[in-house]
């Protein structure tokens, strides 16, 4: 019997993709690092700002601001896609846990973790005096007349960084309920047998045309409901990882192509910088030509997915193995992604008064920041209510 468990273990195992869990865990941690970057990067917009701003700080937050939501959700789109697979849970259970798990932990969050983000704003942007226990009293208040450029149709309620967890519930949903046709479609494509430089040319069109037709018309909003652009950039990605999981030779030949797709994604990165200073401008009469904005928007794309794939590469050679760090980051991310960006705003507003250089400051508030996940998470996962709240598996104990 024991050498029956083992083997159904081994079986088991060999089917869980750990790259997809690295991947997932990797890139909520570049959040941190990117949202404290945010901080101090000069000339972009963000809930508080330092003293201490760096222009050459763009360069390097513009390697991966392009795409890393948009990894997110390609492996979002494979994990769904791979349970799908197995199918340990029907497409109505899996749906009611989708909503469960991101909703909940939405709802609860945008009431009392998202508050301190918007009162520092107010507070160091905008001149707010009131104490944080006034200003909860009107940001729970949907008639408030508080910061009435900060409202929208539900007063100063906002889900701020955690709007990924609406996009990600809506395009779950798309998918489990359009599940049969993306199960023939992933089912058909594995058999043509697909090379790499095909999906990827697909990839990048499609990504350019999204580009070219939507960008300007449809601004960013995280909105969810007039939002066009962003969703057709991160469905795409979405889409895409629910088919990868099917087509795995694909996922093979990505993974055997690491090397051309780095040096794309390098000469990609390279020349998005020589474009954005300056070296490369065709002048007013010619930028604004529909072959120029679909040439930029190509060039935008392949490094675009270049970096993805580069990314999903090199996870798939050298991080397909677990650990005790991988178990444990597992059931933690997501509570440790709801709490860190307000947790970077509180602690860089309390590190402020001391003036501290950045090179010393920022250090101090990723650890900090990193510490406040933790303690965070080894909080919420004690009690059934916060592990409910937070979206982490309620853990029922049996009757004797």
């Amino acid at each position: 019997m024991t050498q029956v468990l083992a083997q159904v273990k081994n079986q088991v195992d060999d089917q869980r993709r750990y790259d997809v869990d690295w991947l997932r865990t990797l890139a909520f941690g570049l959040l941190i690092l990117y949202h404290v970057g945010m901080y101090y990067v000069a000339d972009w917009d963000w809930h508080i700002k330092s003293g201490q701003q760096s222009v050459w700080l763009q360069d390097l937050m513009i390697l991966t601001n392009q795409w890393r939501m948009s990894l997110l959700f390609l492996i979002s789109g494979i994990a769904l896609s791979l349970v799908l697979q197995q199918h340990k849970f029907s497409r109505w259970r899996l749906s009611g846990l989708r909503t469960n798990r991101l909703l909940v932990p939405l709802i609860i969050s945008m009431y009392i973790i998202v508050p301190p983000q918007l009162f520092y704003e107010l507070q160091q942007q905008h001149g707010l005096t009131m104490s944080f226990w006034a200003f909860l009293q009107e940001y729970w208040n949907v008639d408030t007349n508080l910061a009435p450029f900060k409202q929208s149709s539900i007063g100063l309620l906002t889900w701020n960084h955690l709007w990924f967890l609406p996009y990600l519930w809506a395009y779950s949903l798309v998918v489990l309920l359009l599940f049969p046709f993306f199960n023939n479609l992933g089912t058909g494509l594995h058999k043509l047998n697909l090379q790499l430089w095909l999906v990827f040319g697909f990839l990048v069109m499609a990504m350019a045309l999204i580009w070219v037709s939507l960008r300007e018309t449809y601004p960013v909003t995280h909105a969810l409901l007039d939002d066009w652009y962003s969703h057709a950039k991160y469905f795409l990605a979405f889409v895409f990882g629910v088919l990868l999981a099917f087509v795995k030779g694909v996922w093979q030949q990505i993974i055997q192509g690491r090397r051309v797709l780095l040096v794309i994604a390098v000469l990609g990165y390279s020349w998005l910088m020589f474009d954005r200073h300056g070296f490369l401008d065709v002048g007013d009469e010619l930028d604004g030509l529909i072959i120029i904005k679909l040439i930029h928007g190509v060039l935008l794309s392949l490094n675009y997915w270049a970096w993805i794939l580069v990314v999903v590469a090199y996870a798939g050679h050298y991080l397909n193995f677990t650990n005790r760090f991988l178990t444990y980051a597992n059931q933690a991310i997501l509570p440790w992604y709801i709490f860190h960006q307000t947790l970077i705003v509180v602690f860089a507003m309390q590190l402020l008064p001391f003036n501290l250089p950045a090179g010393i400051e920022a250090p101090i508030l990723i650890l900090l920041t990193s510490l406040g996940c933790l303690l965070g998470y080894e909080l919420v996962r004690r009690f059934s209510l916060s592990r409910w709240l937070f979206g982490l598996k309620v853990i029922r104990t049996k009757k004797e």
